[in-house]
């Protein structure tokens, strides 16, 4: 029987567990889709619709809630001011997970969480920044064998 055992402990201590929930929402929250083992997953997908509702209540208490779980400011932002405003008739249900095979060298199951009604840009978010230094990189290499 199964009882008493609240969650899954992913065979990880309890600070190294509290530590990947917390990254995972910050990169679910950033990305708005991201690629993680099954097991995970699940694991995330209540976290991550608590999180939502907690931003859809809209108060200071509920904001402070918020930067104390995820620990990042852009994120809990994020939440209250695109998130909660996305989901306002919603009333439950903020996440998916689809299943993407298994992975190579393990076997694992390998499963994709994303927001239902994701924003498909929010998933590019860093690679805009690593165009523009390549560009600047590049100018710069060009304005040395100019000078010389």
């Amino acid at each position: 029987m199964r009882h008493a055992f609240a969650n899954k402990k992913l065979n990880r201590t309890s600070e190294h567990r509290k530590a990947l929930l917390k990254n995972m929402l910050n990169s679910l929250i950033k990305y708005e889709q991201i690629k993680t083992t099954l097991p995970k997953a699940k694991f995330l997908k209540p976290q991550a619709d608590k999180i939502i509702t907690l931003g859809k209540k809209n108060s200071l208490t509920s904001t402070k809630n918020l930067i104390s779980q995820l620990q990042d400011k852009k994120s809990a932002n994020k939440v209250t001011k695109t998130l909660s405003k996305r989901y306002e008739k919603r009333s439950g249900g903020y996440t998916r997970i689809i299943k993407a095979g298994f992975r190579y060298g393990d076997n694992a199951p390998m499963a994709i969480i994303e927001f239902v009604d994701r924003n498909v840009e929010a998933k590019r978010v860093n690679q805009k920044k690593k165009e523009t230094v390549e560009n600047t990189e590049k100018k710069d290499g060009k304005k040395e064998s100019i000078s010389k």
